[in-house]
């Protein structure tokens, strides 16, 4: 390995090491800062200013499928957000990949 290839390496694991502190202080700080708050979702704020707006408002839409409880709905919600990151990360690495294998030819 040459020192240009170990410089990389290190500017590289540096870079790693402050982006996880830094993803690290995005989910810590907040529940510091309002520890005791309740984190609802859009939806619900957006249902109680309607209802607040209209009480005779009647929803023209019904779910599907209703989860059984809040820990479920989560559950859902998080495994399709870890189901798109995985699409567009694998769109990423292989666009990457086939541009990497044009340059070398």
């Amino acid at each position: 390995m040459t020192t240009h290839e170990t410089k990389k390496k290190g500017n590289s694991t540096k870079l790693t090491v402050i982006l996880m502190l830094l993803v690290l202080a995005i989910v810590i700080v907040p529940q510091v800062i309002k520890s005791g708050a309740e984190f609802g979702g859009s939806d619900d704020q957006a249902e109680s200013v309607i209802t607040e707006m209209d009480p005779n408002y009647k929803p023209w839409f019904s779910s599907i499928f209703e989860p059984a409880s809040g820990e479920i709905e989560s559950l859902l919600f998080a495994s399709q957000a870890a189901l798109g990151a995985g699409i567009v990360g694998y769109y990423i690495g292989t666009t990457r990949t086939k541009h990497k294998m044009k340059e070398e030819k």
